[in-house]
């Protein structure tokens, strides 16, 4: 017998200072006691936003002023399926009350959290929101640029970019029969690291790079054509599990595994991987892919909102367009040349 599907509206309230709004089941509801994020079942007739609001005003007796799609996923309970469409709530009046008697505290994003029990279903969108909305990609070329693309990443450390991508496959392909290329290149990805470390940063490489780089860093960012061979590959998949650890890939636990995403086929290649994210584009035109049209915001929303997890815009990107790209259910942006720079 199949399980009853359920549909809800659930809103992360973020305060100023990046804290989330958690609420603790009454003795009369189900999961008594347990944590949870506000918002609850949309109800026929409704749009999400509708219910999100209507069910923010009855359990919170606040009125949402601005909220932006961010991420849809599946959760399935032990008596039903739950489809969780996720808004993120930055505007609102009033003062948020338990109207139902809950218990209501802010939260650090982390996991675990620091209540419990905690709602099984709270616990990806916790994870997720440790992501910053900033992703910087290299484009060095070759060694004489080194010196230029650290003080341009220091820059962008000091403006708060939190992840980067070590990306170069020109030189990688000049790298190729080139053994000092090779050592200029990993010497080049080896200073990308430290100096992100340096600032707290993470740090992941691209899968154009030798596999024996992959676990040097914190994680990696697989090419589309990558995604598919480690998806299809029955010897070669990644854990479904929130580490990644894996012996084939050679990742450390809790790397970050990142999948570029063109098209559907491409996200259904890393929704199979278990992606930590996904980059999606090009969303508009960029100097990357000179005469090509990009997907466009409206093609990008219908991706983002199919991934089950952060999705980041790429392509035309800047600091400038971070609330547009939001709008659309981007967790972030990516992007070479305008990421990190300020505004």
């Amino acid at each position: 017998m199949s399980k009853p599907r359920i549909h809800a509206a659930v809103g992360i309230i973020l305060r100023e200072d990046g804290k989330v709004l958690f609420g603790q089941r009454p003795a009369d509801k189900p999961w008594p006691g347990y944590w949870e994020l506000p918002g609850g079942k949309v109800e026929a007739g409704e749009t999400v936003q509708q219910a999100l609001s209507r069910e923010l005003k009855e359990e919170l007796d606040i009125d949402v002023t601005h909220s932006t799609p961010w991420i849809e996923y599946v959760h399935e309970y032990p008596k039903n399926i739950v489809r969780l469409s996720f808004y993120k709530v930055d505007a609102w009046n009033g003062v948020e009350t338990g109207v139902e008697g809950q218990e209501l505290t802010w939260l650090t994003p982390a996991w675990p959290l620091s209540v419990e029990p905690v709602l099984p279903a709270a616990e990806p969108p916790m994870r997720w929101l440790s992501l910053p909305n900033r992703y910087l990609l290299s484009h060095i070329g070759a060694e004489s640029n080194t010196d230029n693309w650290l003080e341009q990443l220091e820059r962008a450390l000091e403006n708060g970019v939190q992840l980067v991508q070590f990306r170069e496959p020109e030189w990688e392909q000049q790298a190729e029969n080139d053994t000092e290329q090779r050592t200029s290149l990993h010497q080049a990805w080896l200073a990308t690291r430290e100096l992100c470390w340096k600032y707290g940063a993470r740090c992941l490489i691209n899968s154009v790079h030798p596999k024996a780089w992959w676990s040097e860093g914190d994680g990696i960012q697989l090419r589309a054509k990558d995604a598919h061979h480690w998806a299809t590959d029955a010897n070669a998949g990644l854990k479904a599990d929130t580490a990644h650890a894996d012996p084939v890939l050679g990742l450390p636990e809790k790397a970050l595994v990142g999948v570029s995403v063109h098209n559907q086929d491409d996200l259904a290649a890393a929704i199979k991987l278990n992606a930590s994210f996904v980059v999606v584009g090009h969303v508009l035109p960029t100097p990357s892919h000179p005469g090509e049209e990009g997907l466009g915001w409206a093609a990008f929303q219908e991706l983002a909102w199919q991934a089950g997890r952060p999705v980041y815009a790429i392509g035309g990107q800047s600091e400038k367009n971070l609330a547009e790209a939001s709008e659309h259910g981007a967790h972030g942006i990516a992007g070479i040349r305008q990421i990190g720079q300020q505004a």
